[in-house]
């Protein structure tokens, strides 16, 4: 039901049976796509009970945001509840963890090791390709035109950018997946580089064009702002180095146009 989960199976090497709303999880997950014979399941905090039923399934994976549903769940088949993005814990050995997990329960642990070494040494490679001197970055993700997601501690990406050696201008507060909704307004005072990551949602682009708090961040103003392709910002490894991936592109990109 869940598409950290789910991406992780997918990385490891195992088609899961069903995944819940495949055209979202492709929508803000987008990579590794969701093969045909995973079958949509419906809403992720309502999926169809008689389809999950008529899987004949060996194991259904949740995590902690969706544990009220695992008594119902539990009559169709096992039900395993990963923990991602506990407060208060670092989160890459946290990433470490659930990929062995995951892989312990499919009995792939050799290819969770590998993903766990691959993605590290990709990062590590990642790291040595950036510019001598970059900005601290503002990562946001807009909600609707006046709104954001600002991303800091405990989440994913700062995860990836502390790998990276990149610094984060925001250090205000974050929730429990690492992110706080704020204002446009709240980042004006910050010198930054912002990063947005896709998706928009419908009207936010056209809506931005014609808004002067928009238009007055120096990111906007000096024409050096950097958007991403949607990543998963609560994924697990597999996101963790497509955000890399993008991001050290876009900023070696942009740092030879300066």
């Amino acid at each position: 039901l869940d598409w950290t989960l789910a991406e992780t199976l997918l990385a490891l090497g195992v088609t899961p049976a069903g995944v819940a709303q495949r055209d979202a999880y492709h929508a803000w997950v987008t990579a590794p796509r969701l093969p045909e014979a995973s079958v949509d399941l419906g809403l992720r905090s309502q999926p169809n009970l008689e389809l999950l039923a008529s899987l004949a399934l060996e194991q259904i994976l949740i995590t902690p945001m969706f544990a009220n549903l695992a008594p119902r769940l539990a009559r169709i088949a096992p039900v395993t509840n990963l923990p991602l993005y506990a407060p208060g814990r670092a989160t890459w050995p946290q990433l470490r963890e659930l990929t062995r997990g995951v892989g312990r329960l499919v009995a792939r642990e050799a290819a969770a090791e590998q993903l766990i070494d691959t993605t590290e040494t990709r990062l590590a490679a990642l790291g040595e390709q950036l510019p001598e001197t970059l900005p601290p970055l503002l990562v946001v993700q807009f909600m609707d035109a006046r709104h954001v997601r600002v991303f800091g501690q405990g989440g994913l990406y700062q995860a990836v950018m502390t790998r990276l050696g990149l610094a984060n201008a925001w250090q205000g507060p974050t929730n429990a997946w690492g992110f706080s909704l704020v204002g446009l307004e709240q980042l004006a005072g910050l010198e930054a580089r912002l990063v947005v990551v896709e998706p928009y949602p419908v009207g936010v682009e056209a809506a931005l064009a014609d808004s002067g708090l928009w238009q007055h961040q120096p990111s906007v103003r000096d024409n050096t702002l950097i958007t991403l392709p949607p990543v998963w910002s609560f994924g697990a490894l597999p996101s963790a180095q497509r955000f890399a991936d993008q991001l050290v592109a876009a900023l070696r990109e942009t740092s030879h146009d300066d």
